[in-house]
């Protein structure tokens, strides 16, 4: 069944068409979650994800656009997220607290937790990782990437292009050979 017949059926009432769409949606989602934060806010912002599609699956008008449009609830919830983090973090350090001590992570843990591409993917900046997890690792072409992101497509292109080239100097930089 496509996700546009489930989407349609989820918003006439069916229970089983909205627990189809989890099923089939859930583990891409925490993926892209995972891949722009660390694993144990991934459950929470997941979490948030799956509340608003419940909350805002009505709403929706175009249920074809289904992909593009939980992807936006995926990036604006990890927005919102590293923003709170953000905020937080320069109000403590306001009061002379140390910084980012409460969100750190524990470097063994983080050794053993992530993949070696995850860890490049890391390093890189937050546009440029947002992409190249879209594009690549979500499969999105370049126009709902450009959706999701609420950019031009060029723009997309633009960073597509200058991740790649982050991504080879920061392999390069690790040891890894093309």
């Amino acid at each position: 069944m496509t996700d546009e017949l489930l989407v349609t059926r989820a918003q006439l009432g069916e229970r089983a068409a909205l627990a189809q769409l989890v099923a089939r949606w859930r583990m891409p989602v925490w993926t892209y979650v995972r891949r722009m934060l660390d694993a144990e806010r991934a459950d929470d912002v997941a979490q948030e994800v799956w509340l608003a599609v419940v909350r805002g699956l009505p709403r929706l008008r175009e249920p074809g656009r289904f992909a593009p449009w939980l992807f936006t609830i995926a990036r604006r919830s990890v927005t919102d997220r590293l923003r709170g983090e953000y905020a937080l973090a320069e109000e403590t350090s306001a009061f002379g607290d140390l910084v980012g001590e409460a969100g750190a992570e524990d470097p063994a843990e983080a050794l053993v937790d992530r993949a070696a591409l995850v860890s490049v993917l890391a390093d890189l900046p937050l546009l440029e990782r947002e992409i190249l997890v879209l594009f690549y690792l979500e499969d999105l072409p370049v126009e709902e990437c450009a959706d999701i992101c609420q950019i031009p497509a060029g723009t997309v292109k633009s960073r597509l292009s200058r991740a790649r080239r982050l991504l080879r100097e920061h392999l390069k930089e690790k040891g890894y050979r093309p």
